[in-house]
């Protein structure tokens, strides 16, 4: 058996086992690798440069809309999280504390932060006085914790990065705008940019988040039909406010409780977009967010090697001097096949060659990572050729995702029905749910399955509960989730 070929046979098969297969890839991609601190990883470049790419262009759309930066402490008092009851019930069972400092027992216990409502209300509460205060729209980039029973590196892990956006509004319909314009820009970043296509919804009331009024989320189906919610937008109303005396006057000189909103997605980003494009070559990532969209390889015998290698050094510097994100690999130890492979398995969008032939007619050669296409293209024209390539890519990588989804998602009328599905295929599967909580449970325990979110656009209004049959109140996407 050739070395290529056992390269290729490191990654077990989607098919064999979709979970080895993830970890097989994560770390022969180099993108982590374990901590020694239980359910902690640690991000490998590979891996940081692709959150670097999304923490990048999602901090540009915020800042567009008005948002800034701040930093809040990794350390909460405990006496905050007994401010909102059903928030520190949320969270209670992932909450690691701290209870000594430098040889002393502390008087108050201090949690290491599993998200910042309370310590963000607090201060809110000491800056908001009138209505000329607001709106404040706060984001903060920080690592959470959250001491996980199981883990799966970048999906969930102990500790995580993410953003948080915190908001303070004078009226509810303010907050209500902020809540639906934040999960848009998450719709359209991760739709445009990581090329997953996600299902919009509200949350049902047993699946928002701990101390919000509603929450909404978007899901995204991976390719062995689990979910992955792969972002989330809250409006709090005034429960934090209450919370934390979020007080201010407004314009009749009156005292009001200002609206509050928040809003996330974190590093599972990385770990959805594995799950939606790798195959069993390894990663496949979307152009817009590959560390390297180019991978150059000079080719052909010892004796043109330097001529090749020069040329190539030049054709590189045009492409990066476009903007493109280009790397090299010239070495002379390691045969063109095995880098192929390589690249393969790291999910490089676009190889380039360039051997002795292409010189004496003045082209290169690309391959797409996706579909495989070779096209070849002048030289002169490289580095427009080389962008349309990978516009292409990327929409490619969308229309494929969104190909998969429409083929294992299924609107059924019974439990039954949705049973015998989720035994003999995967995906998402819409049905009726007449609001009842018992109903929604009966569905988890009988199916493992659970309510994903209220679609915005349902593919088709639902009118029974696929439970009790009763009058259904909602059309819910229903799946098995990470």
């Amino acid at each position: 058996m050739s070395k290529d070929k056992q390269f290729v046979t490191e990654i077990t098969p989607q098919g064999e086992d979709f979970s080895r297969w993830y970890i097989d890839v994560i770390k022969k991609a180099e993108l982590m690798d374990y901590s020694p601190v239980r359910g902690c990883i640690v991000f490998r470049p590979e891996g940081y440069e692709i959150w670097e790419n999304i923490q990048r262009d999602l901090d540009r759309r915020f800042k567009e809309t008005g948002h800034r930066n701040a930093y809040f402490p990794l350390f909460i008092p405990e006496s905050f999280f007994q401010k909102e009851k059903e928030h520190v019930e949320g969270f209670n069972p992932e909450l690691p504390w701290v209870t000594e400092a430098a040889g002393e027992k502390l008087e108050e216990r201090l949690a290491i932060r599993p998200t910042s409502e309370t310590m963000f209300g607090h201060m809110y509460a000491k800056w908001i006085q009138s209505y000329r205060d607001l709106p404040v729209l706060i984001n903060q980039w920080a690592n959470v914790v959250r001491w996980e029973k199981r883990t799966l590196p970048f999906l969930r892990t102990s500790e995580f990065l993410w953003q948080e956006g915190h908001t303070a509004h004078e009226t509810e319909e303010e907050a209500r705008q902020e809540t639906m314009q934040m999960l848009e820009i998450y719709r359209d970043f991760v739709e445009e940019f990581l090329a997953i296509p996600v299902v919009m919804g509200q949350k049902t009331p047993s699946e928002k988040f701990a101390g919000a009024v509603d929450t909404y989320s978007i899901e995204a189906m991976m390719k062995d039909g689990r979910a992955v919610q792969a972002g989330t937008s809250h409006f709090m109303g005034t429960n934090f406010a209450v919370a934390f005396d979020i007080k201010y006057l407004d314009r009749s000189n009156n005292l009001q409780f200002a609206h509050t909103t928040s809003w996330g997605v974190s590093t599972r980003l990385i770990g959805a977009m594995i799950m939606v494009h790798g195959d069993d070559r390894g990663l496949a990532l979307p152009p817009k967010v590959a560390p390297t969209q180019v991978i150059m390889i000079p080719i052909g015998p010892p004796k043109t090697r330097e001529q090749v290698v020069g040329r190539v050094d030049e054709l590189y510097r045009e492409l990066k001097q476009a903007g493109i994100r280009v790397r090299v690999d010239d070495r002379a130890d390691v045969s063109p096949g095995w880098k192929f492979n390589e690249y393969e398995m790291r999910g490089v969008p676009l190889r380039l060659e360039l051997g002795p032939r292409d010189m004496e007619n003045g082209q290169v050669v690309l391959v797409s990572r996706i579909t495989g296409e070779k096209r070849i293209v002048a030289q002169d024209r490289l580095a427009e050729e080389v962008a349309s390539m990978l516009d292409e890519i990327q929409r490619d990588m969308f229309e494929k995702a969104k190909s998969f989804r429409e083929e294992n998602f299924k609107s059924l009328d019974t439990l039954d029905e949705m049973k015998a599905f989720l035994e003999d295929k995967r995906g998402f599967v819409e049905a009726g749910w007449c609001g009842s909580e018992a109903c929604e449970r009966q569905v988890k325990e009988e199916t493992g399955a659970t309510s994903r979110n209220i679609p915005f656009e349902p593919t088709a209004v639902k009118s029974t509960c696929l439970v009790c049959g009763d009058k259904a109140k909602h059309t819910v996407v229903f799946a098995r989730a990470y």
